[in-house]
């Protein structure tokens, strides 16, 4: 058996107005702390299938991936001794449904990228590299 990072998808959606949905996680690893909404893939799930599988789970919305943005390595949890994940970012536009926290994620809010938590208030180490880098193409 090899030793592989576990896949996810994950959405950087954006609505109108160019603010950005994050959910407050419910559970542990980082319970409380916010995060991008998505999650791991199921065996034989396309990356942008479970996309917006996760997204319909966690939040309640129907979601259109976009571009790509880019993949993090991480770890599903604070300690080196956590599974590692690799994480595939998307941006992503609403196209049907109601915004309502459901699933694993206890809240959710609407950010300008200029009002963005802080990497105090975040979970997993690569979401604060994420948004940076999401705040970096916005206009």
């Amino acid at each position: 058996m090899y030793a592989n990072p576990a896949p996810t998808a994950c959405a950087l959606l954006v609505d109108d107005r160019g603010r950005l949905l994050l959910g407050r996680r419910a559970y542990e690893p980082y319970r409380g702390l916010w995060d991008i909404p998505g999650g791991f893939l199921e065996e034989h799930e396309h990356p942008l299938d479970c996309l917006r599988r996760e997204l319909r789970e966690e939040t309640g919305l129907d979601v259109e991936p976009g571009e790509f943005v880019g993949a993090w390595m991480d770890r599903y949890g604070p300690g080196e001794d956590e599974p590692t994940t690799l994480n595939l970012y998307w941006t992503a536009r609403v196209t049907g449904g109601e915004a309502k926290a459901a699933d694993d994620v206890s809240e959710l809010r609407w950010f300008e990228p200029d009002e963005l938590p802080g990497p105090e208030e975040l979970a997993f180490r690569t979401v604060a590299d994420v948004l940076a880098a999401f705040r970096d193409e916005q206009p």
